[in-house]
C-alpha cells in the first residue's frame, strides 16, 4: 500500500484588495518566487491567497505573505531585496524554533525602523534588532559579522536619518585602503579617482537612502565626507556620524588612531568581519584587539551577527555555514 503525502491548505483572507496587487507584484511574480523558494503552491482568488504544501512550509509561506502584507500597508515597495530579506527572515525564524524549542515565537518586528527620504528600513532578525537598538542608543557600537548580514546598511541609514533630523551635522565614512597599499600611487587619475573604487560600496548605501543628486549635493558642502581612514589622521570630528567600514583590516594603531577621532555630539558605528583579514601575515587586526578590551566600557557595545543574519541570496548563507564549518 503507497503512503500519499499529506498536503496542507491554508487560506489567508485580506482586507484590501489593492495592497493585496501590490502584494503579489506584476503577474504575481512575488507569489511565483514565494512558490519556488519554498516548494509551495499560491492561488489567487479575489482578495485571499490559497497555499497548498506540507504544514511547515505552508507556515512559513503564511508569515512571509503577512509580513510582505503589513510593509505595503505601510507604503513599503517590495522589491526583490525585500522579498528575499522576508523569506530569509521566515525560515531563520523557523530554524530557530525547530533547533530550540524553549525559545518564543517573539516576533523582533516590534516597530523599531529607520525612515529615510527613500525607504523604511526595519531589522529582519533578532540580532539585527539587537544591533539597530545599539545604533540607536550607544555612542560608539561594533557591529561584527559576515557579509550579508546589514552592519553597513543598517548603520548608514541611521546616520542617513540622523543628518536629516540635525541630529547630526555631517556623515564621515571612512575605509581602510588595505587592497590598494603603496600602489595607489600607479593607479590613474587624481586621489579621489584612485580611492573612489575602495568607498563604493559606502556610496551604494547611500544611493538606497538618499535621492539622485543629493549625495553629491551633501559632497560638495561636507556633509557627507567618504575617504580612506588615513585620511582621519589629526582630525577631531564633532557632531557627525561616523562610520567605519571593513574594520577587520585596520592596523591596532588605526583604530586607536579612529576611534579617539571622535568629538563631542558625535557617534561612531564601527563593522568588520573578523573572518575576512587581509592585513600581512602576523598583523593583529584593530577590530579583534578592540573586542578583547573595550568591551567593558559603558557606552560602547558590541552586536555580533551570524550567517543566520544573512538577508542576501539564502545561498549565501549557506556558502558561509560551508565555509565555517
Amino acid at each position: 500500500m503507497s503512503i500519499v503525502p499529506s498536503v496542507t491548505e491554508k487560506r489567508i483572507e485580506f482586507s484590501d484588495n489593492q495592497r493585496l496587487i501590490d502584494l503579489c507584484g506584476v503577474c504575481d511574480e512575488n507569489l511565483n518566487k514565494i512558490e519556488n523558494s519554498l516548494g509551495i503552491h499560491i492561488i489567487r482568488q479575489g482578495n485571499s491567497l490559497s497555499l497548498l504544501g506540507d504544514p511547515p512550509e505552508i507556515e512559513i509561506g503564511n508569515q512571509t505573505l503577512l509580513h510582505l502584507y503589513e510593509s505595503v500597508s505601510h507604503g513599503r515597495s517590495i522589491n526583490e531585496t525585500e522579498l528575499n530579506q522576508t523569506i530569509q527572515m521566515a525560515l531563520s525564524k523557523d530554524r530557530t524554533v525547530k533547533s530550540n524549542p524553549k525559545e518564543s515565537r517573539t516576533e523582533f518586528n516590534t516597530g523599531l525602523e529607520i525612515r529615510t527620504r527613500k525607504k523604511v528600513v526595519a531589522p529582519k532578525s533578532h540580532a539585527q534588532h539587537e544591533y539597530l537598538d545599539n545604533l540607536l542608543s550607544k555612542k560608539i557600537v561594533f557591529g561584527i559579522g559576515p557579509a550579508g548580514t546589514g552592519k553597513t546598511y543598517l548603520s548608514v541609514a541611521v546616520a542617513v536619518a540622523s543628518l536629516s533630523s540635525k541630529e547630526v551635522d555631517r556623515i564621515v565614512m571612512a575605509r581602510p585602503a588595505v587592497e590598494a597599499g603603496e600602489r595607489l600611487g600607479f593607479l590613474p587619475g587624481d586621489m579621489k579617482e584612485k580611492i573612489d573604487p575602495y568607498m563604493q560600496p559606502l556610496y551604494d548605501a547611500l544611493h538606497d537612502f538618499l535621492p539622485p543628486g543629493t549625495i553629491e549635493k551633501h559632497i560638495a558642502s561636507r556633509k557627507i565626507e567618504i575617504a580612506p581612514l588615513a585620511f582621519m589622521r589629526g582630525r577631531t570630528l564633532s557632531n557627525a556620524f561616523i562610520i567605519l567600514d571593513e574594520a577587520q583590516n585596520t592596523t591596532r594603531m588605526q583604530m586607536r588612531m579612529f576611534l579617539t577621532r571622535m568629538g563631542i555630539g558625535s557617534r561612531m558605528a564601527i563593522t568588520g568581519d573578523i573572518t575576512q583579514i587581509d592585513l600581512p601575515k602576523g598583523q593583529e587586526s584593530g577590530l579583534v584587539e578592540a573586542r578583547n578590551i573595550l568591551g567593558r566600557i559603558k557606552g560602547i557595545a558590541f552586536s555580533e551577527l551570524t550567517a543566520r543574519d544573512v538577508m542576501r541570496n539564502r545561498i549565501v548563507s549557506e556558502i558561509i555555514k560551508a565555509y565555517n564549518e
